[in-house]
């Protein structure tokens, strides 16, 4: 099984001992991404801010692996708050078209800089 590293610096760059991605046997697999402006590494101001960015961040993550989110098999959300599923839902309605990935979300005590939402991903390589 190989395993290649894929980095951006149009992500937030890795705060720990991890990857923005793992390409292996044609799957991305993408570290969870929160709301974290790449040139700044300052957190998106607002819920709609940080899920617009996370998305971004992913997209980029995505695009340097050579894909996309519209190849999403899987995603994983995490929120502190889970009466915010209605707002990241329509972003994510925004940015991943049909066919839905399969997906989770969760409710969390904290995330990572006070995030108030995090997401990871599974992408298909086209």
């Amino acid at each position: 099984m190989s395993k290649n590293v894929i980095h951006t610096d149009k992500a937030p760059a890795a705060m720990g001992a991890y990857s923005q991605g793992i390409l292996s046997e044609g799957y991305l697999f993408t570290s969870g991404q929160i709301g974290l402006i790449p040139a700044t590494s300052e957190l998106a101001v607002g819920l709609e801010a940080q899920t617009e960015q996370v998305f971004a961040n992913l997209e980029a993550i995505c695009v340097a692996a050579g894909t996309s989110l519209k190849y999403a098999v899987k995603m994983t959300i995490f929120l502190q708050d889970i009466n915010d599923f209605g707002v990241v839902n329509a972003a994510m309605l925004k940015h991943v078209p049909e066919p839905f990935p399969a997906r989770s979300c969760f409710a969390v005590a904290a995330l990572p800089k006070g995030a108030l939402v995090e997401i990871e991903a599974v992408v298909e390589l086209p």
